[in-house]
């Protein structure tokens, strides 16, 4: 089963608690403190698999969750980090976040990766926080919690060709008898219900892959047919062969079929115009094609477009299918065949490539009310500080509350009206605000 997008919820390791232990060894007097540090929790990362063509592997498990890094250990020694969860996609897999929309990855090649999710850092044990001023502390972090993100995958085909066309012109026909693919095919619209791929070979020895497309129809761009759900496999092809049955065996206008197809793909992305297109006349056996070839071409030149190329077959008969392959090879022959179309977005342009950026750390925050009058903060780095801190221990209370002035929490609760006993709300934990 053909899958080309899918939703899926990814959770990274967290990193693993830090201890407090202290030396207790034979005629080592005054042990001091030798508590290690947890392990790294797994990033989650994906990767491409040039063997892959669909989301299959994706459609019944919807939840990856990542393995948390070990605790830290006595002795001063620290927790093993966690092996990373790696997961697998084929090449043309766009990786969005579904909440925000933002683009985290654009695969392209085989074994390219990119990492949508950091594993949180171990704790750090109370070796780390021994000073002259306090040689023995009892104060542990609790590991860094991970990252969680709902994802989007989308799946662009990676073809060199790609055939385009209104439903039953011949577009599966022609895919094969000039490869090995075997599409579906029958006398009723909309045969083709998920694109097929094949290796296209000339008879001088040189190869591409050829995509057939679902048939689009008028209104596509907007979602109308099946065609908007493969609109994107458009965009990774380097030449476009735009198939027309030229026979009207519909009764349709086979002028019109082209300026419509032509328009469906501009309103979709403007750029798919730019690719190198061949036009294809099909279904020329039959006698009417040769009257209805002719206006066409007259409707073309009163549109002033005389550099089209035409290219009169018969998927049926065979008739100048060496001529097509001929055409399209040269094409491909005069265009970087590592070239991979850009993708037109708000963001930074990630096309072929994986794009990390600095995070600054986020220690901004924000105080509401509740029901209950209690005064409850909320923000990335005062919600992380309360998860990396272990309150079974006083100083790692103490050290909390440090924290909590430093980032400027207190002076902004009593801007906020918050006095001497008021509850405060950190996420699940419960204060007493104490002048």
């Amino acid at each position: 089963m053909f899958i080309d997008e899918v939703k899926i919820y990814i959770r990274s390791g967290d990193g693993g608690n830090g201890m407090v232990a202290f030396r207790r060894e034979k005629y080592v007097a005054n042990g001091g403190p030798a508590g290690g540090d947890g392990g790294r929790g797994a990033n989650v990362i994906f990767k491409v698999d040039e063997g892959l063509r669909t989301f299959m592997d994706y459609r019944y498990q919807k939840k990856f969750l990542a393995e948390n890094g070990e605790n830290g250990m006595s002795k001063g020694m620290h927790g093993r980090k966690s092996k990373d969860l790696v997961l697998i996609v084929p090449p043309g897999t766009v990786i969005k976040d579904t909440d925000t929309g933002e683009i985290l990855g654009d695969l392209t090649k085989h074994q390219q990766e990119v990492m949508v999710a950091r594993g949180g850092r171990g704790g750090r044990g109370n070796i780390r926080f021994a000073t002259p001023a306090n040689p023995a502390p009892e104060i542990a972090e609790n590991g860094e919690p991970g990252e969680e993100r709902n994802l989007t995958l989308e799946l662009k085909l990676m073809a060199d060709v790609g055939l385009v066309g209104f439903p039953s012109v011949g577009k599966s026909t022609l895919l094969s008898i000039t490869s090995k693919a075997k599409p579906k095919i029958a006398a009723y619209h909309f045969t083709t219900l998920v694109p097929n791929l094949g290796m296209v070979e000339t008879k001088d020895h040189k190869s591409f892959v050829m995509a057939d497309l679902p048939g689009l129809i008028e209104g596509a761009s907007q979602g109308v047919g099946l065609g908007h759900q493969f609109l994107r496999h458009i965009e990774r092809t380097k030449v476009i062969i735009h198939v027309i049955d030229m026979s009207a065996t519909d009764g349709r206008d086979p002028y019109e079929d082209y300026k419509i197809i032509n328009r469906e793909l501009e309103n979709y992305n403007m750029r798919l115009l730019e690719r190198p297109q061949v036009l294809v006349a099909n279904k020329m056996d039959i006698p009417e094609s040769a009257e209805n070839l002719k206006i066409f071409k007259e409707k073309l030149a009163k549109d002033g477009q005389t550099d089209v190329k035409i290219i009169e077959l018969s998927a049926f008969t065979r008739t100048n299918l060496d001529e097509l392959l001929y055409t399209v090879s040269d094409i491909l022959d005069n265009i970087d065949p590592n070239l991979v179309y850009e993708m037109d977005t708000e963001e930074e342009n990630l096309e072929n490539r994986v794009l990390y950026k600095h995070k600054p750390k986020d220690e901004s925050f924000t105080i509401t009310r509740d029901d209950t009058g209690a005064y409850v903060v909320s923000g990335a780095g005062i919600e992380r500080a309360f998860l990396m801190t272990d309150f079974n221990r006083d100083a790692s209370i103490r050290r909390f509350a440090q924290q909590m002035r430093t980032m400027g929490v207190d002076d902004a609760l009593r801007a906020r009206g918050c006095s001497n006993g008021d509850t405060v709300k950190i996420l699940k934990g419960e204060f007493e605000f104490v002048e």
